[in-house]
């Protein structure tokens, strides 16, 4: 299969192609998704054959307008509108119970779905034009950094997926927050919106669990991991000639530039600044492998 670069003026052979059953890669503001429509079967086993992706590991519904919950999701939290009248379109995720109807295979089995409506307008017009919530992880190979750029989709998924659609460089360059609606509300994976942005809309503490039960992309297996050792660095001193002090948006692009150079090793400094951010250190450990 021969993958075709496409303009986000022209999006008619992309939805084929999903309504088809195959899934192509599209631009969002957070990273590049790998996209198929939520209750076509095959198609949602395609993306986790493409990625080799773990069955245990959950996707996330995309949808394009809030007339899309009713097909995917049931007894919706009031606390739900609250987030997603403050936050969406954009970057958070919300766990809430799943309709029936929505495939095992979507969640690995769990009673609860993820569920975000992207900023990215080429994003929400793709999901309207093919007419269902689409599924969409990260359009690259499990356990890589997360793609960026169209370069990076291609590096990983040349020939293997039939569509790119070409958005430029993501907004943000880092995955949505997931947030857990319960008793009390629960990051299961931290993002682009903080903690205490959700405080101050709820009104209310908001947990963070970073670990099991696996509700949630992102929580078990190694993730954003370059082909080069990853070392981390606390004091500044240690430091070697080549390293990088990343941001949210800088850090997968500098994790992939790094392995394009053929590096053996990578250092990266985590300044203070780094250290604060709750999202960024996370992906940081994640991809050093020192949590899980």
């Amino acid at each position: 299969m021969r993958t075709q670069i496409l303009s986000k003026l022209d999006l008619s052979p992309a939805i084929f192609s999903l309504k088809a059953g195959f899934p192509v890669a599209f631009p969002t503001e957070t990273v590049y998704g790998l996209g198929a429509p939520i209750f076509n079967i095959q198609a949602v086993q395609r993306i986790f054959s493409i990625k080799k992706r773990p069955a245990d590991n959950p996707l996330i519904a995309h949808i394009s307008d809030f007339s899309d919950l009713e097909k995917i999701v049931m007894d919706l939290d009031p606390r739900f509108f609250v987030l997603a009248e403050h936050f969406w379109p954009g970057p958070l995720a919300i766990i809430v119970k799943k309709n029936p109807a929505v495939p095992d295979i979507v969640t690995a089995g769990h009673a609860t779905l993820a569920i975000r409506m992207p900023l990215h307008e080429t994003a929400r017009e793709l999901i309207a034009q093919v007419g269902e919530p689409l599924v969409a992880p990260s359009a690259n190979l499990s356990g890589r950094p997360s793609p960026t750029t169209l370069q990076d989709v291609l590096e990983d998924l040349e020939g293997l997926v039939p569509y790119v659609i070409d958005g430029g460089e993501t907004d943000i360059g880092i995955e949505s927050t997931v947030l857990l609606l319960g008793k009390s509300p629960t990051i299961l994976r931290p993002g682009h919106i903080a903690k205490e942005a959700l405080e101050n809309v709820l009104k209310e503490t908001v947990q963070d669990r970073y670990a099991g039960p696996f509700l949630s992309p992102g929580m078990k297996y190694r993730h954003y991991a370059p082909k080069a050792k990853l070392r981390l660095i606390f004091d500044e001193n240690q430091l070697g000639k080549k390293f990088i002090e990343p941001t949210q948006q800088s850090l997968y692009k500098g994790l992939r530039e790094a392995d394009r150079q053929m590096l053996d090793e990578i250092e990266i400094y985590l300044s203070p600044s780094v250290q604060k951010d709750v999202a960024l250190m996370n992906r940081l450990l994640r991809a050093a492998g020192q949590i899980s």
